[in-house]
């Protein structure tokens, strides 16, 4: 397995983990935090504890998925030798072609 192969599994994974934190969020205060039931300190982990928690791994996934492309563009570019990146070129030269003398009428 390539280099390239594990950076793009990781990537999908940490998008996939992205979305699902994303969903999980709701803009208006609600998500995780009420789902959790009972209201004021009943709650397991607070409303702003798990706010703190959900912003601060979507900000963490957002900045591993940015690493992770950038380090999978440098393995693609590192992994290349000097001879693939040249483009293809007709190394063999072509045999020389001798006139043909047209026969005497």
């Amino acid at each position: 397995m390539s280099t390239f192969t594990i950076f793009l599994i990781l990537i999908v994974l940490v998008a996939f983990l992205l979305v699902v934190v994303i969903m999980v969020q709701n803009p208006k205060g609600g998500g995780l935090s009420t789902s959790f039931g009972g209201g004021g300190t009943q709650q397991l982990g607070g409303v702003q504890k798990s706010k703190d928690f959900l912003d601060r791994s979507t900000w963490t996934l957002a900045v591993f998925l940015l690493v992770l492309i950038l380090l999978s563009n440098v393995s693609i570019m590192g992994g290349t030798s000097s001879d693939n990146t040249m483009p293809l070129e007709n190394t063999e030269t072509p045999a020389q072609q001798t006139p043909v003398s047209e026969p005497a009428e």
